[in-house]
């Protein structure tokens, strides 16, 4: 295990027994398409998802199932992981291919997917105890942030949506534009009485949330 793996540990305050796990937790699909972090991630995602659920519910019992669904929600979104990759300088420690070499290693995408396959990672190697000790280190300060609740702007339109039309908003997806590792999308999104409006991100579900914001802001919701 190369020095830069072990300083990784440091960080993460866990040691690994199985040293290959944590660097297959590093390899993105470009360095390495056969052996790479897909997989762990996938797990990664599930186990993050039951251990903050399991949280939640000890640490706001009284709270009804749809404010803590939100709270889980902003828990285990790509920006706070983003956030805790980013805090634990993750990038720095990414292996990626050449077909990737121009992209910032700080890309929201693969940072977030690889500090989850690292939870994964942990899970396979020291079980969920270990996973919920690295969790529950990590995204303490977001659990106590939790207490007040942003609703997204999907959320709220559909909410208003609902409310005022007993419809659902519908977005369409209408194009993708820019190069494989820096594309474009842009989705529209209407509601009855409404413009359709066109929102632009990073993938097609910020997309949605761009559309959705700018519709927001329009109806003055």
């Amino acid at each position: 295990m190369n020095k830069s793996l072990k300083n990784l540990e440091e960080i993460l305050n866990y040691k690994f027994k199985d040293k290959s796990l944590l660097q297959r937790a590093l390899t993105h699909k470009s360095f390495n398409r056969n052996t790479n972090n897909e997989k762990l991630e996938f797990l990664g995602d599930r186990v993050l998802g039951l251990v903050i659920s399991k949280k939640l519910l000890e640490k706001f019992p009284d709270e009804n199932e749809g404010i803590i669904d939100k709270k889980f929600a902003n828990l285990v979104n790509k920006k706070t992981c983003t956030n805790i990759a980013s805090k634990l300088s993750l990038k720095k420690f990414i292996y990626l291919g050449a077909s990737h070499i121009n992209l910032d290693r700080s890309a929201d995408k693969i940072i977030s997917d690889s500090l989850e396959a690292i939870v994964g990672a942990i899970y396979i190697d020291g079980g969920l105890k270990s996973s919920e000790k690295f969790i529950y280190n990590f995204w303490e300060s977001f659990l106590e942030k939790s207490i007040v609740t942003q609703i997204d702007s999907k959320t709220k339109l559909q909410e208003y949506s609902l409310k005022k039309f007993k419809r659902l908003p519908k977005y369409t997806f209408f194009k993708k534009t820019g190069p494989q590792h820096n594309p474009i999308f842009r989705t529209v999104v209407e509601i009855p009485e409404s413009k359709k409006i066109i929102g632009v991100g990073s993938s097609k579900k910020n997309a949605q949330q761009n559309a959705a914001e700018k519709l927001i802001k329009i109806l003055n919701i």
